[in-house]
């Protein structure tokens, strides 16, 4: 930030911002020029940067040259589940209804208010590593196979694109945010890196089947090439900030994915319709 206020004066206050991030351990940084970090992004795009004390910029600039980039590591694999394990919490205050569908969700760095939600909404809930594949996902003979949001470049994620390909077409799909991507590459599409990456609770998506418009969390730096799409996968989610997708679905096989965080803890709620869409088509699916 600018500035910091070192001396808070409203009556409710207990702390400054400088105590509440030591207690934290979060790192901040004041006193500085946001408005030319700010034009020095809007010009050369997202790019790395670190916050370093007791050393020289010569120095912290030397040591950020020998981070790995961003797009070259493979953070899924840092934070994926190491074993298959089982979730039975619900969200609180909503009791979890008798399992009539088993979904299995492939973890690429997961949330776990997509866990909860889908308990909630009557689902036996499965997690499993990223790296399982589609043979191995079959023979738990789940309804429905649900991709998480993780980080990273999803162009890094060959191994998982090709389980897709072979759950594509035997058991309904829904992905959310990465998961989003690698079901856009798995049914044929390119992803590419977002000169400005969305971020915050704040971002206007059109459903483009209804012409609705939501408001959404998102947090992510890649997107889906439209151009590059086959002609039997649809656009059906847009940004209306900058017109990238924001969601996919096929014309003819269950299969459906969003950008943003439609099951964002804390964040908006509206958009947890779509869980009751992936639902109802696994419900269809299934009969």
């Amino acid at each position: 930030m600018r500035q910091q206020c070192q001396e808070p004066s409203h009556r409710e206050s207990s702390s400054t911002l400088t105590d509440f991030l030591l207690a934290h351990d979060i790192p901040g940084i004041s006193e500085i020029d946001t408005r030319a970090v700010t034009r020095r992004i809007r010009t050369r795009g997202v790019m790395m940067g670190a916050i370093a004390i007791n050393i020289s910029p010569e120095e912290a600039l030397s040591q950020l040259k020998n981070i790995p980039e961003y797009g070259k590591v493979n953070y899924v694999t840092q934070v994926s589940a190491i074993e298959p394990y089982n979730w039975t919490q619900s969200i609180k205050n909503i009791p979890p209804k008798n399992p009539d569908l088993k979904i299995l969700v492939s973890d690429f760095g997961l949330k776990f208010n997509i866990l909860r939600i889908l308990r909630s909404n009557g689902c036996a809930v499965e997690v499993f590593p990223s790296d399982t594949t589609a043979e191995e996902l079959l023979k738990q003979n789940p309804d429905g196979i649900m991709l998480s949001p993780g980080p990273g470049d999803p162009e890094l994620l060959e191994y998982t694109v090709e389980t897709v390909k072979g759950l594509l077409g035997r058991v309904p799909i829904m992905g959310i945010c990465l998961g989003n991507q690698v079901l856009g590459q798995a049914l044929g599409g390119k992803t590419y890196k977002l000169k400005f990456g969305h971020r915050g609770s704040n971002h206007p998506v059109q459903d483009i089947s209804t012409g609705r418009v939501y408001i959404t969390a998102q947090n992510h730096g890649y997107s889906i090439d439209p151009d590059s799409l086959p002609s039997e996968v649809e656009v059906s989610h847009v940004s209306m900030n900058d017109q990238t997708v924001e969601g996919i679905r096929h014309r003819s096989l269950p299969a459906m994915s969003i950008q943003y965080h439609s099951e964002a803890s804390p964040g908006p709620k509206d958009n947890e319709y779509i869980f009751n869409q992936f639902l109802d088509m696994v419900r269809e699916a299934k009969s």
